[in-house]
Order: C-alpha cells, then structure tokens, then sequence
C-alpha cells in the first residue's frame, strides 16, 4: 500500500473511461482528489484519455478494469484505492449501458443483462465502496430522466433500471446515515456522452441536436457539467444532503409543452 503524501480523498469511478465518469475524474484532479479510473474491457474508448487529462491537472490516477457484473470485480476495484493510495472516501457508481427494445421483442434475458449491469451493478459498486470506504464519505449514483422522471418508448428496461437506481440509492442513505456516509443519485437529462450520440440505441447527433432546441437553456448538457454537481454532492458543501436526486437537464423536464 502506497499512502498518497498529502492524504488527499480518494474516488472510485465507474465507467470512467468516457463521457461524465472522464470528466469527473478531470474535476476531481483539479479539487486534489485522486482516481481510481475504472473502465470495462470492452469498452472501445481509452482510459488513458481520461488519466491524461487527470495529470494535466494536477492530479494523481491509476486506471483498473472493473466489471460491474462480478461482484468480485467490484470488490477488486474498490480495494485498488486502499492498495494505491491507502483510503477511499467516494464511491461513483456510473457505469452503464443503452439498448432499445420494444416490448414485444424484450425477452427475459435482454431484460435481466440490462438490469445486471444499470441496477445490480450499482448496488455492486455501492455495496463494495462502503465496505471499504472510511466513515463520513459520500458515494453517487447515476440515474437518468428516462425512467427518473420521464418513461421512453423501446427501452422500458432502461428505464426501469434508471428508476429503480432513486429507491436503491434512497435506501441506502437511511441505511448509512449513522455512519456519516451520504448516498445521493444525479438525473442527467440530454448529455451529449458517447452513449447518447449512439444513433442506433439512442438520438444520435441530429435527435441530439434537434433535441436541443427544445430545451429552455437552448442546447444539450456537457458531461462535465454532470460531473460538477457530483462533485459538490461529494464535497464538504453537501454535508447535510443525502437520499436525494438532483436533475441536471437544463430546464427540460420542468417546461411546459404547448
């Protein structure tokens, strides 16, 4: 174990190797906290995009494949914080996957693989992070407004994960409040991340962009824009906050439709 010298907080971030879990690893560098970037195998983005960008600013890394669907993994990867820099105090359960499919063609099995990786695995990287993780730490979920405020057609397992994501998280807070622990989820509204750019499972970038027009800030969201309000969740400014879920959409969930 390699206690890091200036005893700076130490994250855990799934899904880190793009879109809100890289640019949160980025914010963390420039507020001094370290980051362990967790990425899937598979993934066809470069964790080692997001650990330059964590050097640049200043800060301290280390990449780890994590796969939120083995509990072993989770657990690994929670205890590579302790390893590398001798505590953990964040835990930021993002990973998460996107397919469509309408009712009809939802069987058990795409049903279940969604849910292992967008609920289970949330549980996972919660579960392993307070285990590990010193009292008075914070950990966040990500949600989404499909399923955390609104329902989206063809993909009724996401957003059942995504819901089910707020009660987890909110039963979590009761769970670890006497330990000193706050549990909050963030509901990111229309992201502009790999997975929503994704024209076949998603908007892609012209629903992006037609999207965009019809929220009242006048654009979709930037992921660092997500990974700053995680960031203040996290923070010392967020110490009387726990169980809730804060929407970051610019203004498109509260206006009205003509």
């Amino acid at each position: 174990m390699s206690m890091s010298p200036d005893n700076a907080s130490v994250a855990i971030i799934t899904g880190a190797a793009s879109g809100i879990g890289r640019a949160l690893a980025a914010h963390y560098a420039q507020r001094g906290v370290h980051s362990v970037i967790g990425t899937f195998p598979g993934d066809p983005h470069d964790p080692e995009e997001t650990l330059r960008l964590v050097t640049e600013a200043g800060g301290q890394g280390v990449i780890h494949e994590v796969d939120v669907r083995s509990t072993a993994s989770v657990d690994a990867f929670a205890e590579r914080a302790v390893q590398e820099f001798g505590r953990l105090d964040y835990a930021i359960a993002n990973a998460g996957i996107l397919r469509n499919a309408a009712l009809a063609e939802l069987s058990d099995e795409r049903w279940t693989d969604m849910l292992d990786v967008d609920l289970t695995g949330v549980l996972r990287t919660l579960r392993s992070g307070a285990a590990k993780m010193t009292d008075g730490g914070a950990m966040v979920a990500v949600s989404s407004i499909a399923g955390g405020v609104y329902g989206w057609e063809e993909h009724a397992h996401y957003a059942a994960a995504k819901a089910g994501v707020l009660g987890l998280v909110r039963s979590v807070a009761v769970e670890l409040g006497p330990r000193g622990i706050r549990t909050n989820a963030v509901i990111p509204g229309l992201i502009e991340t790999p997975q929503s750019l994704d024209p076949v499972n998603s908007l892609g970038p012209e629903g992006l962009e037609r999207a965009g027009k019809d929220i009242p800030w006048g654009r979709v969201g930037r992921p660092e824009e997500v990974a700053s309000v995680i960031g203040f969740l996290t923070s010392s400014d967020a110490r009387y906050v726990t169980g809730q879920a804060i929407v970051v959409d610019g203004g498109l969930t509260i206006k009205m439709r003509a």
